[in-house]
């Protein structure tokens, strides 16, 4: 295996936790694992830090091999360097937050273990609450508190499990800020595991998604949402508009598909041949609204008809789900809320909407 590079990892077991696990991880790169629970999400991160071992295992960082099955070699978590943050904190309750911290910095003496746990609070903006314990601290304090003690061992690896679930919305978007920013500062390999779909294409690099264990994608957050590997990678991110179809050919800088009686253009997708079938889909963001009052030269590409099956507007978008037929098929997008009030969207109005060629994705039936 290739040892260029910061982070590499390759796990493969059959079970009690199957895994089939092939990473890489860049300096200063965030890679966000995605996936349903049971996935093994958490045991990747437990496994990178030496608190789990897989049966079949190669972990190197900075050209320094963690471990290798193959040779019988396991470091320690304590010679790995590894800065892990908890989804639950972690964080001893008898003790005070600079005593917290003070625990990861157990090799140096007495003074310079009380020096760099106060530059660490400080860092994380809790100068001040040094002698706190946990319970008198905010869900967001307490995040930070684990945080710097992560920072303490001067990691060259962050690996963050959940680390904003349990706290309220406006510190998860504060938390999130830090993040950022403390990756300008510390740029080093960091995984994070997160169910939220939206936290991971704001804040990674690149999303893996992963399904019992196994790598289905890797690739930057765009092209998972845009361009799926498969149907059930599709599916496992919660892309709604995903429908069967067949290839009719490829013509003129473009794929053509059949599909519920009409002939749908697609961006060129040579790769499928002509009468297969395949699953195609495509995101909310290339579902163009005709005018109700007023349709435009630029609405003419794939029209689709339905009717308003459902209309939820949330503040100042408004989610529309187009049924598309009496077999319950339904084409999901959204609109600003103003735009569905000056065309006097309701439920049961008929509606006609544009699908852009190039947004079309064809997957493997």
């Amino acid at each position: 295996m290739d040892e260029l590079g910061a982070l590499r990892v390759e796990l493969r077991q059959p079970g009690p936790v199957p895994l089939e696990v092939s990473l890489a991880v860049e300096d200063g790169e965030l890679l966000a694992l995605v996936g349903p629970s049971g996935s093994g999400k958490t045991t990747i991160l437990r496994a990178i830090a030496g608190l789990y071992r897989a049966r079949h295992q190669y972990i190197a960082c900075c050209r320094e091999v963690w471990a290798d099955s193959a040779r019988g070699l396991h470091l320690s978590p304590r010679r790995r360097r590894v800065g892990f943050l908890f989804q639950d904190y972690a964080l001893f309750p008898h003790l005070s937050a600079l005593a917290n911290i003070e625990i990861a910095l157990a090799l140096r003496s007495r003074g310079e273990r009380r020096q760099r746990a106060r530059e660490l609070l400080a860092a994380v903006r809790l100068a001040g609450l040094e002698h706190r314990r946990p319970h008198e601290l905010s869900g967001g304090q307490r995040q930070r508190v684990a945080l710097a003690r992560a920072l303490a061992r001067e990691p060259r690896v962050l690996l963050l499990d959940e680390p904003f679930s349990a706290v309220d919305q406006v510190t998860r978007r504060r938390l999130e800020r830090e993040l950022v920013l403390l990756r300008q500062r510390l740029p080093v390999p960091t995984l994070l595991v997160t169910h939220n779909l939206e936290e991971a294409a704001r804040l990674a690099d690149r999303i893996c998604v992963l399904h019992h264990g196994r790598t289905l994608q890797v690739a930057p957050p765009q092209e998972i949402l845009n361009r799926p590997a498969s149907s059930l990678v599709a599916r496992l991110v919660d892309l709604a508009n995903i429908f069967e179809g067949r290839v009719r050919e490829h013509r003129d800088g473009r794929t053509w598909l059949s599909w519920r009686g009409q002939c749908l253009e697609a961006r060129l997708q040579p790769a499928f041949a002509p009468g297969s079938r395949v699953f195609w889909v495509v995101p909310p963001g290339f579902i163009v609204m005709h005018r109700r009052d007023r349709p435009s030269r630029g609405e003419r590409e794939n029209p689709v008809s339905g009717t308003i099956a459902e209309l939820v507007a949330l503040g100042e978008t408004t989610h529309v789900a187009l049924a598309l037929g009496a077999d319950g098929a339904r084409l999901h997008f959204s609109v600003p809320s103003h735009v569905a009030r000056r065309n006097a969207l309701v439920p049961g109005a008929a509606l006609r909407v544009s699908l852009l060629a190039d947004g079309i994705h064809l997957m493997e039936a």
